[in-house]
């Protein structure tokens, strides 16, 4: 029967529920099996009465091991345990998977996460679905022939990926951990070609040594009756592996070679010894010993010699050419004897006398040759690196998008010298932001991947976890970057989509004769702590619990605006249209006074090293013009910009230029001043 019939193999051992507890803190053997119900309901799916046994195995590659009417059903490892795998939260994210005796995924169940996405945004049937969508994949097939892989999850691509990439690793490492499959190639027991016995020695699937009577005889010397120097064969050896087919069946024939190898287990081989000449290879005390003591073979410290349990008799060769031989014998070498690494055989020959015994020992080195051995099977390549091949084009237009906005910014002293060029330039490019990388690449940045970031870093910050979704980690690149040269105006101006949809819809209302409303000085700035306590809150409750506070970034409209494409339940949409209705009359009302990824961004953005905007002396003396002008309110009553509040639009950048605009370069062009 099949085994537990898929993914029911964790009703086996009741880790459906209780798994992440066992495989975090080791929980015993007896623990894990005195579960009766889901045992009881595992014979029940196994169509039999024997008891379901699941035990612990922490040596190697930790798991448990499930057996039933004595036999192993099948295996369980945990993706925390075996892959340490972290969800983009930065907290553990544990999948148990179950892989068949023939290294097949038969099952895969998510058992702990704290992922935004999982959380908010896509239901657990979805989850669930994606997850046992990996039951059936064997890990024997050729990566390439595995295309039936369960794709991401869209809006969920990090976290879902994070999961496929832990399930595939650790159904990996749990299948060579129990010698499933083979990590280093193997053995190619399929290839066959009829080989002479000229082209068995050519190939080295045999190796050769002799040793004639006159070296024997010096070797030897004492023994009575002496031996005889000559030209004749004291022992003339072959020996080799004969699981290949092109050189066990070659040399015995079909019916002895399907004989030899049927009798094979998991990890053993079969040696061939064939000898001639004077002296025996197998002796005849290994009839009473039961032991082949003439025969040794040694392997990196470990020594093995034959039993009479695993010696065959061969009769005699079927392979063309083959000389005339007096015994061959075919060997079962236990798995403790690594076929693919080199070995040595060791023949020992002796003769009595008159003090005792002289012996010589004869070595044969043996190396199973390239020929014979499949290559290893190429890991399957990260994830991230498929998801970027698969992402060419969305990651050049992201790359695209940032070229173009770092030549703005650079060359903004040219731009801001010519205001229509910049209102064109600034209008199409966050046009560009709002449809193209918000709406149509998802290019949102949030909050909540601030706070997974910090988590990373406490828990064990890995590469693999970010670079998953190409867009999100080009923007969060960048943004990094334009923190220490522009601050954060960089991503808060230019490359936010919700900060796009906020500036186009007040530029509209604008347009349309909408009056807009000038907030207090004094209350613009007491209104700046409800986004610092929103972020800092949220980071907060994150370390009581990560569940708690990704409903607490809901405070950000940017998942139903923007993930969302507004699609979501009219609470959420109630949220978006009050604050964009705001928005018409103060521009920029949430990016002002409300998010949290602004505040986030603000708190590093304090070790920008470039100054880029320039400023007058007779700024917040003698005009400010520039005050009452900026976009988010960030310039104060002295002429001062705060960086923490700059979304970079350059608007006073274009008044200073203006010579039909600032104070200053009026009075200068009346009085003949220099500029």
């Amino acid at each position: 029967m099949q085994f537990l019939k898929g993914a029911c193999l964790f009703i086996a051992l009741c880790l459906a529920g209780y798994a992440p507890q066992a495989a975090a803190s080791g929980v015993s053997n007896d623990v894990l099996q005195t579960i009766a119900p889901d045992a009881a309901m595992a014979r029940q799916l196994l169509d039999t009465q024997a008891p379901v046994q699941v035990s612990r195995q922490d040596d190697g590659v930790p798991g448990w091991t499930v057996r039933a009417d004595g036999r192993v059903i099948g295996y369980i490892g945990s993706t925390w345990e075996i892959a340490g795998s972290v969800g983009y939260s930065g907290r553990p994210l544990d999948v148990l998977v179950a892989l068949s005796p023939d290294a097949v995924i038969r099952g895969a169940r998510l058992i702990q996460h704290n992922e935004p996405v999982l959380t908010l945004g896509i239901s657990d049937e979805d989850i669930a679905k994606y997850v046992s969508g990996f039951a059936g994949q064997n890990l024997r097939a050729a990566v390439t022939e595995r295309q039936d892989l369960p794709k991401v999850i869209s809006r969920a691509t990090v976290s879902t990926g994070v999961i496929r990439d832990g399930i595939l690793r650790t159904a990996r490492t749990l299948a060579i951990g129990r010698g499933l499959i083979d990590a280093a190639g193997g053995i190619d027991r399929l290839g066959f070609t009829q080989t002479d016995w000229p082209g068995l020695l050519a190939a080295s699937a045999l190796v050769e040594t002799r040793v004639s009577m006159t070296e024997a005889a010096a070797a030897l010397a004492g023994s009575t009756p002496p031996l005889q120097p000559g030209d004749g064969d004291f022992i003339h050896l072959w020996l080799g592996l004969v699981d290949p087919p092109s050189v066990g069946q070659s040399l015995l024939g079909q019916q002895s070679y399907t004989a030899a190898v049927g009798n094979l287990g998991p990890g053993e081989s079969a040696l061939v010894v064939i000898s001639s000449g004077l002296y025996s290879h197998r002796g005849t005390d290994w009839r009473k010993s039961g032991v082949f003591d003439r025969l040794t073979l040694s392997q990196n410290g470990t020594t093995y010699q034959p039993g009479a349990d695993s010696y065959q008799m061969i009769k005699r060769l079927r392979i063309d050419g083959a000389p005339d031989v007096k015994e061959i014998s075919l060997f079962r070498l236990p798995k403790t004897i690594d076929p693919l690494a080199p070995f040595r055989v060791t023949v020992q020959a002796s003769r009595p006398t008159v003090d005792g015994v002289a012996t010589m020992d004869i070595l044969v080195d043996y190396r199973l040759p390239d020929a014979y051995r499949l290559a290893p099977p190429p890991p399957d390549a990260p994830l991230w690196q498929t998801i970027w091949q698969a992402k060419r084009l969305q990651t050049g237009v992201v790359v695209g998008m940032l070229a173009v906005l770092t030549l703005i910014l650079f060359a903004q002293e040219w731009i801001t010298r010519r205001p229509r060029l910049w209102r064109i330039g600034r209008i199409g490019f966050l046009t560009t932001t709002l449809f193209v990388l918000g709406w149509g690449l998802n290019g949102q940045l949030s909050v909540v991947q601030v706070v997974a970031f910090v988590h990373s870093l406490l828990n064990g910050f890995r590469w693999e976890t970010f670079l998953i979704e190409p867009v999100i980690f080009l923007l969060w690149g960048f943004t990094a970057l334009g923190l220490l040269f522009w601050g954060r105006g960089v991503y808060c101006g230019w490359l936010c989509p919700f900060g796009a949809l906020q500036e186009l819809t007040n530029t509209a209302a604008q347009a349309l004769g909408v009056r807009q409303i000038a907030v207090p000085q004094a209350l613009h700035e007491r209104l700046w702590v409800i986004k610092y306590t929103a972020f800092v809150g949220i980071l907060a409750l994150s370390f009581y619990s990560m569940h708690d506070a990704l409903i607490a970034a809901e405070f950000e409209p940017f998942k139903t605006a923007i993930s969302l494409r507004m699609l979501r339940a009219w609470p959420f949409l109630l949220f978006v249209a009050a604050i964009l209705f705001a928005g018409l009359f103060i521009e920029r009302f949430y990016c002002r006074y409300l998010c949290p990824l602004g505040a986030g961004l603000a708190i590093p953005a304090k070790l920008k090293i470039f100054d880029w905007l320039k400023r007058r002396p007779q700024c917040g003396r003698e005009c400010r013009l520039c005050e009452t002008k900026c976009t988010v309110g960030a310039i104060d009553p002295l002429g001062r910009i705060n960086a923490n509040e700059c979304v970079l639009c350059l608007r006073c950048q274009i008044i200073m230029n203006d010579a039909h605009s600032c104070p200053v370069l009026k009075r200068r062009a009346r009085t003949g001043e220099p500029a």
